[in-house]
């Protein structure tokens, strides 16, 4: 069933005076200039145009896998003043936000869960969407509008819950906005590194005396194994690399089975690399080589590849794989070269992405992202409102335990190792 269909959509509202509000139903509705126009320089990468329609064109996110653009957006004659980037769907594969428990236990009081209509950036957990204005225009009443449009969608529609996923939380706190008008907040944990350091020796030094052992001896095992990292920033990226990125994301989705995340195809990476390689950043592996012209073509593919993105200070790392499975090399290639690269290049923001405890031992702390939730079924607002601050309970008890497990050096035990 295609959900759109669930009411009669008009897709062009009109406003007293020169407004109008569309529902469009691709990003290539809008034009690239005029969408990122609005994504300033604070709003993540995830957001640009570039990016959403990738995945859209793709078929990543798209009809064809249960992913139904309704972007909302907002206009005074032919000048776009705000947009909201919105998706109808009837299941909840590629959100990175769990709701699976809820759904069955609303299934159990004879209340449909889906069909939902969400706000997020599609198939990656990057915390800050929000809606976007135009510079010159005042957004907390734009935004109002956007939210009163989009609600009253979803009431007239049948569509049950109103979900705004991995939430920029200044965003939600405006006046007017998400707390204000008693949406719920759902808490989840993400993994970040903070870059205070003028060297990978003065991160180091905040260890105790046996994890800095053992992150040198992570970082550099790969020169024993005649194995060479590399940085390569987008623009100065082969071909290669963008063609290769998707057989080593299979690969490691192909592990870790029936938990993989393959919500993205090769096409995708295809219109990255045409589209969005100045925000991208790769970490490469190769093995070393004493001249290129002695290297079979197929052997001068890379060993393994981690693919970010960055903005400004900020950067995120999204998808890796490897062709062999070779000790210690996931850290060195995710971890340990970025934290490198983002100390000579002063980033201050590092989102190695989600999962995998073990990044605490390598000195990435838990933090909290937030997704926002509203109910047009009074059953369902009563299920979420009766259980999401026990839910909420057991996520901070979580992240505060993982913390402390952060392996940072107690000064008075460190200098009782020195001394024995």
């Amino acid at each position: 069933m295609i959900l759109i269909t669930v009411v009669e959509l008009n897709p062009v509202l009109n406003l007293e005076g020169p407004y109008t509000l569309k529902y469009a139903q691709a990003m290539t509705e809008f034009s690239k200039a005029d969408w990122n126009s609005m994504v300033t320089e604070e709003i993540i990468p995830f957001l640009e145009w570039e990016w959403l329609s990738a995945l859209e064109e793709s078929g990543s996110t798209a009809p064809i896998t249960g992913w139904y653009p309704l972007h909302l957006s907002l206009w005074k004659k032919d000048k776009l003043l705000a947009a909201a980037p919105l998706y109808l769907k009837n299941h909840s594969e590629g959100e990175f936000v769990w709701d699976y428990f809820w759904a069955k236990a609303s299934a159990s009081m004879g209340r449909p869960w889906y069909p939902k209509l969400i706000g997020t950036v599609p198939a990656t957990p990057a915390e800050g969407y929000r809606f976007l204005f135009a510079p010159d225009e005042d957004p907390a009443a734009l935004n109002r509008i956007l939210l009163d449009t989009a609600e009253a969608f979803c009431r007239k529609s049948g569509v049950r819950g109103l979900h705004f996923l991995f939430a920029d939380a200044a965003w939600a706190a405006w006046s007017g906005s998400l707390t204000e008008r008693s949406y719920d907040g759902w808490k989840h944990s993400r993994f970040v590194w903070d870059n205070t350091f003028s060297d990978f020796q003065e991160y180091l030094s905040r260890f105790n005396k046996n994890q800095r052992k053992n992150i040198r001896k992570e970082y550099h095992r790969h020169e024993e194994q005649g194995i060479e990292l590399t940085i390569i920033e987008g623009d100065d990226a082969d071909r290669r690399c963008f063609d290769h990125i998707f057989d080593l994301y299979s690969r490691t989705n192909d592990k870790f089975l029936p938990w993989d995340a393959r919500w993205v195809n090769k096409f995708f990476f295809s219109l990255i690399e045409q589209h969005f390689r100045h925000r991208t950043v790769f970490s490469q592996a190769r093995r070393k080589v004493l001249s290129e012209k002695d290297v079979p073509e197929e052997n001068k593919n890379p060993l393994a590849l981690a693919m970010m993105f960055r903005k400004g200070n900020r950067i995120w790392g999204r998808y890796w794989g490897a062709c062999e499975d070779i000790r210690d090399l996931h850290f060195a290639v995710c971890y340990y070269a970025p934290m490198d690269y983002c100390i000579r290049e002063k980033i201050l923001y590092f989102d190695p992405g989600i999962g995998s405890p073990h990044k605490i031992r390598r000195g990435f702390r838990v933090d909290f992202d937030h997704s926002y939730h509203k109910f047009f079924d009074p059953v369902l607002e009563m299920l979420f409102k009766t259980n999401i601050g026990m839910v909420n309970w057991h996520e901070e008890n979580a992240i505060a335990e993982l913390n402390r497990e952060l392996p940072y050096k107690n000064t008075m035990q460190e200098v009782f190792h020195n001394i024995l």
